[in-house]
């Protein structure tokens, strides 16, 4: 594994964490009327916190995709899920929780996932697919499922839509970050012509766009530990999803690698739901439920 690869994927991690939890500090006071709106983003914008985390937030994918740019998305995406301890970091600030044996167990557990995927996968390059029904095929598979957490959160109760909108929001980045690559790959190959003669550049930018209005509106309506989890856990796995169907990212295939990948992936979940779930992580402001009519007119 290369060392940049590393550096420039943990500083991205660093840089996410710590905007996402600046957004929801934010996105927490916007009114539920913006609630999967457009709208809520021009109001967001008049908050300089909520910029300052939007600006973080931007820096970090700048490093990720440049991370991406060197390396196999199978191996920076369970590097940028380390964004969740970041986050932590200056959410514990903020509240001055210690971590305790949660906290602890979820980091190791984070850590270790992350650590023993890599190794046991050893993620390198390859062949990219060249047949596009392949592409479509896991870029809708993924799309469509988003779709529908966003609309069942929609028609579900207020407790209940934060995770799914994080969840979709966490598929349509892990896609974009696939994308990212690819556009990255284009322009190494012909220059900007290349890149802006290509979809992928205009799908990454509607794919972040979309995944933005769905993640701030999962900040607003509840605590960042009911979003943040399902974001970061959503995120990696459909990156390696895209990475390995079509990018020709190769992991280990063995009977052995695949079972220690499978419990590095388990440690990862596992960590982030016990990190995410942790005290430390700021409650938000709690808005009355009966009032919001998420039914579409």
């Amino acid at each position: 594994m290369s060392v940049l690869v590393l550096m420039l994927s943990v500083s991205a991690a660093c840089c996410l964490g710590f905007g996402f939890v600046l957004q929801q500090n934010a996105a927490q006071q916007a009114p539920l009327s913006d609630f999967l709106s457009p709208r809520l983003l021009l109001d967001l914008m008049k908050v300089p916190r909520w910029l300052g985390g939007i600006g973080l937030m931007v820096a970090g994918m700048v490093l990720g995709a440049i991370a991406l740019s060197r390396g196999e998305v199978s191996l920076v995406e369970p590097l940028l899920a380390t964004n969740l301890l970041f986050a932590l970091a200056l959410s514990r600030k903020q509240t001055r929780q210690p971590l305790g044996r949660q906290g602890w167990t979820g980091l190791a557990l984070l850590a270790g996932g992350v650590t023993t995927f890599i190794v046991a996968g050893e993620p390198r390059s390859g062949t990219a697919v060249t047949d596009p029904f392949r592409h479509w095929l896991i870029i809708g598979a993924m799309v469509g499922l988003a779709l529908l957490l966003t609309t069942y959160a929609k028609r579900s109760r207020l407790s209940a839509a934060p995770v799914l909108l994080a969840l979709a929001a966490g598929l349509l980045y892990g896609v974009q970050d696939a994308l990212t690559r690819v556009s990255g790959q284009r322009f190494t190959a012909g220059g900007l012509t290349e890149l802006v003669t290509g979809w992928q550049p205009y799908g990454v930018l509607a794919l972040g766009i979309t995944g933005l209005v769905l993640v701030q509106s999962a900040f607003e309506t509840a605590p960042l530990r009911m979003s943040l989890p399902a974001l970061t856990a959503a995120q990696p796995l459909a990156g390696i999803i895209c990475g390995v169907g079509f990018l020709g990212d190769q992991l280990r295939t063995d009977t052995g690698a695949l079972a220690w990948e499978a419990v590095g992936l388990a440690g990862i979940v596992v960590g982030i739901l016990l990190l995410g779930m942790h005290p430390a992580m700021p409650r938000g402001t709690t808005k009355p439920q009966p009032t919001l009519n998420l039914q579409p007119r």
